[in-house]
């Protein structure tokens, strides 16, 4: 049975790392992944260097891991609230709409953390590269198939592609991002909103255009 005095050392060395790796998080998200340094986050939580370095073999090893508490973060703000909610259409706003909270909270300095990290290492070869791009790719595929559910449950319309709506959906919550951090702008959260209610709108079976001819020419 372990002794109390190691499970003590035990947790304080995993709460050490956890408060390491937000702050590396933070710092990725406004400066980049390459801008991490063990001597940089030493300063920051005002560590030794040696008691950093002591949790991450090299720099890549910090980077990786500095990803997926990032990917911890965003698991817990976007993802489970989202969960919540019904499958479908209401998950799939449910889904933006926490996305577009997270940035507008600033949860990490720099914003969405992984808007920022794809584009530092979009253009790279490595196991960081390949981390980022799985997990974004990932969100993407969710966002398609909670879509897909939408219209296998005849909440809009059986043309609807997929792919090409969940693209779009992502580029509203991507351009509030980039004009939020760029300009200051917090008014692109309510463009963003708007946008993605419209385009929902659009798409679902209420709005097609044969349901309002319907309408149209009901007697009055």
């Amino acid at each position: 049975m372990p002794q109390p005095t190691v499970l003590y050392h035990t947790d304080q060395a995993s709460n050490t790392r956890r408060e390491i790796l937000r702050t590396a998080a933070d710092i990725a998200s406004a400066e980049g992944l390459e801008g991490l340094s063990i001597g940089r986050l030493a300063t920051e939580l005002n560590m030794s260097k040696t008691g950093v370095f002591a949790h991450f073999g090299s720099k890549e090893h910090l980077q990786l891991a500095t990803v997926d508490a990032a990917r911890q973060t965003f698991m817990e703000q976007v993802v489970l609230p989202a969960l919540a909610h019904p499958r479908g259409v209401r998950r799939l706003r449910a889904m933006l709409d926490s996305w577009i909270g997270y940035v507008e909270r600033i949860v990490f300095r720099g914003g969405c953390f992984f808007a920022a990290a794809s584009a530092e290492f979009d253009s790279r070869r490595g196991p960081v590269r390949d981390e980022i791009a799985k997990l974004t790719r990932a969100w993407m595929l969710a966002l398609q198939e909670e879509i897909r559910v939408a219209r296998s449950g005849r909440e809009i319309r059986a043309a609807v592609d997929p792919v090409q709506l969940a693209f779009e959906l992502h580029a509203y919550v991507q351009e509030a991002n980039w004009a939020f951090k760029l300009f200051n702008d917090k008014s692109a959260f309510r463009l963003a909103r708007c946008a993605i209610a419209r385009q929902i709108r659009l798409v679902s079976r209420e709005s097609a255009p044969g349901k309002t001819r319907e309408r149209k020419n009901q007697p009055q």
